[in-house]
């Protein structure tokens, strides 16, 4: 006995010449859809027998409970921590999440849109995807749907998004070196196609600028994000570099990197120097994702702007948000916090 294909949303689409989310839009009797639009829709929905789920009913009341995710990489620690962050918030707000990895972007980040805008979801969050921000705002909100961001750092387009000072946590960590007497200050990590990297050098330089030290552009090193490549990278710039007594690393790894390549070379922090080629400390200050408590009890100066935090905001936001605020309305820039060294 064959069995019967259960009609989709995606055959009533097909059958009425419109698009997935056109059909939701009908279904939901949300956004601007023309009466010409909608009774073909009607009409492909009597003539191949779609049922109207639960989901559809949700949809006509307004609200379905559910709130779409689009992150590019969930591997990424800045973003896995931002996605808990977001389940936590909409579970206590009694909201589901539904997660899609967007990967590759460009159509398949269209799609995925789509794809929720079908599902009938409340509001969308893109963390970790830039550009083509107001083409996908303005569609979802002709579904009736609000659609943020969420990012490491500023986004391209005209949009709302919730995203860390970078700028700012790289004055914090500078200042705090300068203040501590610190007068030759060199940067480690990230790579130059790094928006955040950027952001964050913008703020180191500037800062530098603004009390009157040096800058040196070979005193600014790229490296991968492994200890390992930070640990050999740190030890060469100082063997090249003699009089740099602080360096600012790109990111927690790098720290980490940095800190067991001095100790290897015989330079730990606070201690007389096991090596005669160096005869200075050396202090590191350094940016982190996660919260004060789970640092690493290293001597290391942090500045630290949580993830999850971020992701509990932007949840925030969107529960509240409306459609109908277009722009950067729900714009918000989330602060860093010092977290000083105590040895």
């Amino acid at each position: 006995m064959s069995l019967v294909k259960r009609v989709t949303i995606n055959d009533v689409a097909l059958a009425a010449g419109v698009s997935v989310s056109t059909v939701s839009l009908v279904l939901s009797g949300k956004g601007r859809i023309s009466s010409a639009t909608g009774e073909r829709v009607n009409a492909a929905v009597e003539k191949l027998g779609f049922v109207r789920n639960q989901q559809a009913v949700a949809l006509r009341g307004g609200h379905s409970g559910r709130i779409g995710v689009i992150v590019h990489n969930l591997c990424h620690p800045f973003y896995a921590e931002l996605t808990a962050g977001l389940a936590e918030e909409l579970e206590q707000n009694g909201r589901m999440l539904m997660l899609l990895q967007e990967g590759n972007g460009g159509e398949r980040l269209q799609r995925c849109v789509d794809t929720l805008l079908a599902q009938g979801v409340d509001g969308i969050i893109i963390a970790g995807v830039s550009g083509r921000g107001v083409a996908l705002r303005e569609r979802a909100a002709q579904s009736g749907v609000t659609l943020l961001f969420a990012s490491r750092d500023s986004h391209p387009d005209e949009v709302a998004v919730v995203r860390p000072d970078n700028q700012q946590a790289a004055r914090l960590a500078t200042e705090y070196l300068i203040n501590k007497g610190h007068q030759r200050i060199a940067w480690l990590g990230g790579h130059s196609a790094s928006l955040a990297r950027a952001e964050r050098l913008g703020g180191f330089c500037a800062t530098l600028l603004q009390y009157g030290l040096p800058f040196h552009s070979h005193w600014i090193i790229e490296c991968e994000s492994t200890q390992r490549r930070a640990a050999e990278a740190v030890v060469s710039l100082l063997r090249r570099n003699p009089t740099i007594t602080a360096v600012v690393c790109h990111n927690s790894t790098v720290a980490m990197g940095a800190w067991f390549g001095l100790l290897r070379a015989g330079r730990q922090s606070g201690e007389d120097s096991l090596d005669s080629y160096y005869d200075s400390r050396i202090a590191l200050a350094a940016f982190a994702d996660v919260p004060e408590m789970m640092l690493d009890d290293v001597p290391v100066t942090w500045v630290t702007t949580p993830a999850r935090e971020i992701g509990r905001s932007v949840a925030q936001r969107i529960l509240r948000a409306e459609p109908t605020e277009q722009d950067t309305a729900n714009s918000f820039i989330v602060p860093a916090r010092l977290v000083a060294h105590k040895g």
